[in-house]
């Protein structure tokens, strides 16, 4: 959510600024599926989210340096520290860790469709926890979205049940859930939205650096692995986040400028073929189709709530 009281928030809109801005972070958010494939194959999890991790809190330090803003890490009070190390508990340090854990045991093909699906989780997931009611509109959703997991993660042998990695699609789907819950839980988040991020980064780095000491280690497989987390964590963690923060600011029509996230699923597909060299099956772009499908139904059911 825009931070309260920044210069950006009084601008006025400039849609062809927002577009922009909303382009560059859906092209970056395309080629982090590949991008953390790739990193995988010389970092183990913990080791790439713990690189990562630091790339970002640099990369958001640098953007608040850059604007003037640094003042705001200092300016926090208790009660938005403590926030921030129970929100950095969630995302980065477990939403990442399972989501590497499960691109580290599928093919970026299978996982990156399924992280998708977030959207609908945060629905059923706001039923309990925000006394919220489900609409037949919000069950096709979920009906037609996690049909699409069903055909991505049985390769189309939905008859035959057969999913390559139990774990790995396992794995997958908790990530959705964990971060539908950082939704949930920062939904009242009165933090500056970049210097609260920058924060929740650094607060998770010593239970990342607990888990590598722990368990692989702080010395990857190989040095390319220290490349591909700084792409991850300048591009994925950082820099498209305040892109698309700024897009959002600057949008005099911010539904068109959401609706380019639709975009980045079938870029990505894109990026896994040519750069990690997998073979796109049918059954992956169905399903994608599937769940693109059920996240558009999901948009309309809340159109006509706030109509």
């Amino acid at each position: 959510m825009p931070g309260k009281g920044s210069p950006a928030e009084n601008a006025m809109p400039d849609q062809r600024k927002a577009t922009l801005h909303a382009l560059s972070a859906v092209l970056m958010w395309s080629t982090v599926a590949s991008a953390f494939k790739l990193s995988l194959r010389h970092m183990d999890p913990a080791q790439l989210l713990f690189y990562s991790s630091l790339a970002s809190t640099a990369c958001l330090g640098a953007i608040l340096a850059v604007q003037g803003r640094l003042g705001l890490l200092v300016a926090m009070t208790r009660r938005q520290y403590v926030r921030s190390v129970l929100l950095g508990a969630l995302n980065p340090f477990l939403y990442y860790l399972i989501l590497f854990a499960a691109y580290d045991r599928l093919p970026a093909q299978l996982a990156q469709p399924i992280n998708y699906t977030w959207a609908i989780t945060l629905t059923l997931l706001s039923i309990p926890l925000l006394g919220q009611k489900i609409s037949r509109r919000d069950l096709a959703a979920v009906f037609v979205g996690y049909a699409g997991v069903l055909v991505i993660s049985t390769r189309g042998d939905v008859a035959g049940m057969s999913v390559e990695s139990p774990l790995g699609v396992g794995l997958a789907l908790l990530s959705t859930i964990l971060w539908a819950l950082f939704w949930i839980v920062g939904a009242r988040d009165d933090r500056d939205p970049v210097a609260g991020l920058l924060l929740n980064f650094a607060a998770s780095l010593p239970m990342t650096l607990a888990v590598c000491l722990a368990t692989t280690g702080l010395v990857p497989k190989s040095p390319l692995g220290y490349l591909g987390a700084a792409y991850v964590g300048i591009f994925e963690m950082g820099l498209a986040f305040a892109l698309w923060l700024s897009a959002m600011r600057n949008a005099a029509n911010t539904a068109r400028i959401a609706n380019l996230i639709f975009l980045s699923p079938f870029l990505s597909l894109v990026f896994i073929h040519f750069v990690v060299g997998e073979d796109i099956l049918p059954s992956t772009f169905a399903g994608l189709v599937l769940i693109m499908a059920g996240l558009a139904i999901q948009r309309t059911a809340k159109a006509t709530r706030s109509a």
